[in-house]
């Protein structure tokens, strides 16, 4: 149990740049940083050669122009891909990035990055094994002995999050000093039992079920609390005053990385 302050930035820009930019690309990793985030939030996944690369669905339709399962396609195939064109004509021609080149993207920017792994169907352990291994190689220098435990944990390291617990606890075996946090998106009686199989500090859920009253339950066991996806200003307020460590956001045009209102023009 701890009680230790969040020690990461407190609001990150969904899949890199919300709905400003096409997610889990640099493109929209560089529309977060622009408006000054300094945290990003994005998802891994296998290609069929397991390397990891950004993106949310485990097929290809919704983000490019092809079709398909992800894990039946090669790296290079993937990175091939134009993940913008379906965004806007202003992004057409932007590629699928490989979860390296993103890694090694957002440690030039200076940004913390919240990665989830997203395992397609069936791969739930391949992919928290590979995604670990990946972070840990990219990471070696900043990981600390212990890191994983929220009072050592390393500002600079990210944290994974799942909504996998199999694919957590294989990440915890290939990169032990990496933080875990568990996906939920509602939050089940035996949510305290779910942690602590895992070893995890964090306990991420979707705003949209969280009340008050279990906010301060997961807050009084020692756990940081971090949601998505939160796209008013007056709702980042309302859950901040539950206790909410952290949470991403889809609207960075609306709310700043401290959490205040932006202008609207």
């Amino acid at each position: 149990m701890h009680h230790l302050p969040w020690p990461y930035p407190r609001i990150l820009a969904h899949r890199g740049g919300g709905t400003l930019a096409p997610e889990n690309t640099l493109a929209a990793i560089d529309v977060g940083r622009a408006y000054g985030y300094r945290g990003v939030e994005f998802d891994a996944m296998l290609s069929a050669d397991a390397v990891p690369v950004l993106i949310h669905d485990p097929t290809l339709e919704r983000t490019t122009g092809a079709r398909g399962a992800v894990s039946d396609c090669s790296a290079a195939e993937l990175t091939a891909l134009d993940a913008g064109a379906w965004h806007s004509p202003a992004f057409a021609g932007v590629r699928l990035p490989s979860f390296e080149a993103a890694v090694r993207h957002c440690r030039a920017l200076g940004l913390w990055i919240n990665i989830e792994i997203k395992p397609a169907p069936g791969h739930e352990t391949q992919t928290g094994t590979v995604v670990a291994q990946h972070t840990a190689r990219l990471y070696a220098d900043c990981i600390v002995a212990g890191g994983a435990q929220a009072a050592h944990a390393a500002p600079a390291v990210p944290l994974f999050s799942s909504f996998q617990p199999q694919a957590l606890a294989a990440a915890r075996v290939a990169a032990p000093d990496v933080p875990r946090g568990l996906l939920l998106d509602r939050i089940p009686d035996d949510w305290r039992r779910l942690l602590q199989d895992l070893d995890a500090v964090a306990l991420h859920t979707n705003h949209r079920h969280l009340t008050a009253e279990r906010a301060r339950r997961v807050k009084e066991a020692g756990y940081w609390l971090f949601c998505y996806t939160v796209n008013s200003p007056e709702r980042a307020a309302e859950i901040t005053d539950w206790g909410v460590d952290a949470f991403c956001t889809d609207r960075i045009d609306l709310i700043a990385p401290d959490g205040a209102p932006r202008q609207r023009a």
